[in-house]
């Protein structure tokens, strides 16, 4: 017997909530480069880019949203070992470039459900950030 699958509606709440977390995650990730490459290279190149890609997320932004973020129920909201062990800037700058391009993946597959050109946002973004990620490495 084939199990038949629930509707869409069981779990807006629940995607809701993914959503708010990717957004954060998302942003708080580009923050952390975006400010690497204004405070400590003095970037004029990229430092802008980041801000741009930021920016662009206030488009996916819901203040209805917040009802479903559930800070108390999050079942992995302690940090890990690894992350909390940072050796070296560049640890720093790849762990947020992954956060953020992860993030985006997530957003952009959520919204397939919801907004089909809010997905594409993510993905356009997601791969701006490979690009910027790669120059990143080829200056610093």
């Amino acid at each position: 017997m084939t199990k038949k699958p629930k509707p869409l509606e069981e779990y807006t709440s629940k995607i809701e909530r993914l959503i708010d977390a990717n957004l954060n995650r998302l942003k708080e990730g580009l923050r952390v480069v975006e400010d690497v490459c204004r405070y400590i290279h003095n970037d004029t190149l990229l430092t802008p880019q980041i801000k741009t890609l930021r920016h662009q997320l206030q488009s996916a932004y819901s203040k209805e949203r917040l009802k479903y973020r559930d800070i108390e129920g999050d079942t992995q909201k302690s940090s890990r070992k690894s992350e909390l062990t940072r050796t070296s800037l560049d640890d720093i700058v790849i762990a947020n470039f992954s956060r953020s391009q992860e993030s985006a993946r997530v957003l952009e597959e959520l919204f397939k459900l919801q907004n089909i050109d809010l997905s594409e946002l993510f993905k356009q973004l997601r791969y701006q950030l490979y690009s910027i990620e790669k120059l990143y490495f080829e200056h610093y």
